[in-house]
């Protein structure tokens, strides 16, 4: 069966096709939402107004699929009170697509996308019926959850003011790159060879990351190369998760850990932390940040599982 995934976050518009019963994305596009230069953001209607135009150029080039079902995201994260207007572009083309070719319609959460398709790319079946822990650290979230039966079913920790990834674009934007920044601030960190200390604030399975955001900036005034501030800056994410994820498994005991989410992408964190956490479970790049892969493999899953 072929499954269409549809996301449409505050990051990217995307969508993807899965041959699910051969393990093979046969289509992935994603489309970054223009930002403004020197911006870290879109308002909810000019984001909403992108993805419509993005959705637009990506559905006229589709023609004769045969689509079994159609996933979509409809918000953030499995919370009652989650919403963002954002999503409501991807439901509106999800639902018009299933209702035309008459086919089952699966909405997920943004969350639980980013989780199904870690699994995906780790292709082990085992771990979508396992207890696991999941990181999602991004420009909107930097949570520690846990996951059972291939969903999120709790939220154990988080930041409390500043997320990893705005951090990340903050700092990038603020040396002159185009949002979003992470790439950018990751390729600067690779070049510095320092070994570098951070005192992170942590209390329980909650973080802070507000004050990185404002040593990075003293770092800079005082003269220290961009290279060592975005090193500075991606080590601080690093131990912060490092200490978040310790704090977590000393309660709950040990099980299976799953990262995902854009800020997971850097080569920087992953080394990091899986020198201190070697059984840590990163996956590439194209599985880890925004996509709609892992929203077109729930709907399979949901489909075929009942």
């Amino acid at each position: 069966m072929i499954t269409l995934g549809i996301d449409t976050s505050n990051y990217a518009t995307s969508v993807a096709l899965v041959d699910n019963e051969n393990h093979n994305v046969i289509y992935s596009e994603k489309i970054f939402l223009p930002v403004e230069e020197g911006k870290t953001g879109l308002r909810q209607q000019q984001a909403l107004f992108e993805h419509i135009k993005n959705l637009t150029n990506i559905f006229s080039s589709f023609k004769g699929m045969d689509i079994g079902a159609v996933g979509v995201s409809v918000k953030p994260k499995d919370e009652d009170d989650s919403y963002m207007p954002c999503f409501l572009a991807g439901k509106m083309s999800a639902y018009s697509i299933a209702a035309n070719l008459n086919v089952p319609l699966i909405e997920s959460s943004h969350q639980t996308g980013h989780l199904t398709s870690a699994l995906y790319d780790i292709n082990n079946e085992d771990l979508f019926k396992r207890t696991l822990l999941m990181l999602h650290v991004s420009g909107g979230t930097t949570d520690i959850m846990l996951a059972e039966d291939g969903k999120v079913v709790k939220t154990l920790g988080s930041s409390l003011d500043l997320y990893a990834g705005q951090a990340v674009d903050r700092l990038g934007v603020r040396l002159g790159y185009p949002f979003p920044a992470g790439q950018y601030v990751s390729e600067l960190a690779e070049k510095c060879d320092e070994n570098i200390a951070v005192k992170v604030s942590v209390k329980g399975f909650d973080c802070n990351l507000s004050g990185l955001e404002n040593q990075c900036d003293k770092l800079l005034t005082n003269g220290y190369s961009k290279e060592y501030v975005c090193k500075y800056c991606l080590t601080y994410i690093a131990r912060t998760l490092i200490k978040m994820i310790n704090n977590v498994k000393q309660e709950y005991g040990d099980m299976p850990l799953v990262l995902a989410g854009g800020v997971m992408s850097s080569t920087v964190i992953k080394k990091i932390v899986t020198e201190n956490i070697p059984d840590a479970m990163f996956v590439k790049p194209q599985f880890s940040s925004d996509n709609a892969i892992g929203v077109a493999v729930n709907a399979y899953r949901k489909v075929t599982n009942g």
